[in-house]
């Protein structure tokens, strides 16, 4: 997919540790050999002087993908954790009160997020963005 510039998109982290998250960048400009000079909404340069502009290969960058409204999660859901200012894939483990408890597979961590810190993941294949499945849970398991 060829972005111009203007278009927001996401970029997948991969720097160890942060393998597996995505950054929302808006682009700058194409260059020739199939890269972008991006330059990131939530990132700030090391200086903080202002936001983090980066040269990105092409094979790491995605459109931004579709909101879809959710009022909840269910359990084992896969969801997108808003974190350390990128997006985070992992899977609901619980909810108490209004707080929703995510476990990340990359770190072992499980943290707890407001549903307004949380989207319903979607991977972008083949041009096209397609919704994760809802695992199985307990309620159906023990019906």
């Amino acid at each position: 997919m060829v972005f111009r510039r203007g278009d927001q998109v996401e970029v997948a982290s991969q720097e160890e540790g942060f393998k597996g998250s995505y950054y929302t960048a808006t682009v700058i400009s194409e260059l020739l050999n199939k890269k972008y000079i991006l330059q990131f909404k939530t990132l700030l340069k090391d200086d903080l002087s202002g936001p983090l502009r980066e040269i990105v290969a092409a094979d790491d960058v995605r459109p931004a993908p579709p909101v879809i409204p959710v009022t909840g999660f269910g359990l084992y859901d896969k969801v997108d954790a808003f974190d350390n200012d990128g997006w985070w894939v992992g899977k609901i483990t619980g909810k108490i009160g209004n707080k929703f408890f995510v476990y990340f597979e990359t770190s072992g961590d499980e943290i707890a997020y407001q549903l307004e810190n949380l989207r319903v993941h979607q991977d972008y294949l083949n041009g096209k963005w397609v919704c994760s499945r809802k695992g199985v849970s307990y309620e159906s398991l023990y019906r």
